[in-house]
């Protein structure tokens, strides 16, 4: 999927609260696509996301956020989110969006000062209680590249973001810049 491409009509299932349409004709849907439930580097990205979220909604954004974990286990993650968290175990989403995984994930140099901030902050975070460990086993890998799509109200795909490392993803205020530039449904009569 790339700018231009039309989403089809779908409806996905968060682990928890109310199904999700995409596309949504009323707002825009920020899909961003994480590693594995408990993922150091994908909660630190997550916690700047939830920080800014009502801004991020009072601009007209959904968050939607999909793992390629069982829906069980990330439960035990997310459940604090203020927003629709998606288990696709099956890697049928991230196919379908071109979402790949590969060991520069890791080993980019430049995805290095964020995993470390990410070590140092999810330890401490496990330590108080705030967040759990990740399962030692990861059936869907651990080396996952990130990735975001905003998509408007009909389905077409107005900007996209495929991460080169573990790290490499829209910031919010990237998000909010694209929003407030892409096209917005026509008020009904």
């Amino acid at each position: 999927m790339e700018p231009d491409s039309v989403v089809a009509a779908r409806i996905l299932t968060p682990v928890t609260g109310p199904d999700v349409a995409v596309p949504d004709s009323g707002r825009l849907i920020h899909l961003q696509f994480r590693r594995f439930a408990g993922c150091p580097v994908c909660n630190l990205h997550l916690r700047s996301i939830v920080r800014r979220h009502q801004e991020i909604e009072a601009a007209g954004v959904r968050e939607v956020v999909v793992f390629h974990s069982p829906a069980e286990e990330l439960r035990e993650h997310t459940d604090e989110l203020p927003f629709a968290v998606v288990a696709d175990p099956g890697k049928r989403l991230y196919r379908e969006f071109g979402v790949e995984q590969a060991p520069r994930a890791l080993l980019s140099p430049r995805a290095w000062g964020p995993i470390a901030r990410a070590l140092l902050t999810g330890v401490w975070a496990v330590v108080r209680g705030r967040e759990k460990l990740p399962a030692p086993s990861q059936p869907g890998g651990r080396l996952g590249l990130p990735a975001d799509f905003l998509i408007g109200g009909d389905g077409r795909v107005i900007a996209a973001k495929h991460g080169e490392h573990a790290y490499d993803q829209w910031s919010v205020d990237e998000l909010l810049a694209l929003a407030a530039r892409a096209p917005r449904p026509d008020p009904a009569p």
